[in-house]
């Protein structure tokens, strides 16, 4: 019979503890991009706008109608990574919108390639703070975008500006947002 000595315990529960914290911290990285994708839409953090449904559009023109509102600018940005050889731009720079009103803008890409291409865009508002009240109801960035070789494309987004950002006194006085887009190939097509 083998003698067990208290040294051997403690030895075995701090293996045993490590082997879990490292179980743990493996899960943490796995779970730390949907966590922090899923916090930057409900926060606006880092200039994530918010995607909103008819319903609440129709809620907010409601508001835009019945109360103060004002005007409001938004500039529209373009633009690829290296390995997306497209040109991609908006039909408009800027326009100016009523906030809480709906309204559409129009951004063209082009395929400058001889392969089909598959893009994805991801995008973010400037100032950041006002990510929280740009609300998207369509938008081509909420899937794949798959051009054919030469293939050149209009696509919309419909969006409006919550009313709420009227009440924000971070937002006193700010005459313009910035609505960027950046495409990113399709990872599974990067070679």
């Amino acid at each position: 019979m083998a003698t067990v000595y208290p040294d051997d315990n403690r030895n075995a529960r701090t293996g045993m503890l490590a082997f879990g914290l490292a179980l743990a911290m493996l899960g943490l990285g796995y779970a730390a991009v949907p966590l922090y994708e899923m916090f930057c839409r409900v926060t606006g953090f880092g200039g994530t706008t918010q995607i909103a449904s008819e319903s609440d559009a129709a809620i907010a023109e409601r508001l835009a109608g019945s109360g103060a509102t004002r005007d409001i600018s938004v500039r529209f940005d373009a633009s690829t990574a290296r390995s997306v050889p497209w040109t991609f731009k908006p039909v408009q720079n800027t326009d100016t919108v009523q906030i809480g009103v709906r309204d559409m803008a129009f951004y063209t890409a082009k395929n400058n390639s001889n392969i089909p291409i598959t893009g994805t865009a991801t995008f973010n508002v400037e100032p950041e703070y006002a990510g929280v009240y740009f609300n998207k109801i369509q938008c081509f960035c909420f899937t794949e975008q798959t051009l054919q070789p030469g293939q050149e494309v209009r696509m919309p987004v419909l969006y409006y500006i919550d009313p709420a950002i009227l009440q924000d006194e971070n937002a006193d006085g700010l005459e313009q947002i910035t609505l960027s887009y950046t495409f990113h190939r399709k990872i599974e097509e990067e070679s």
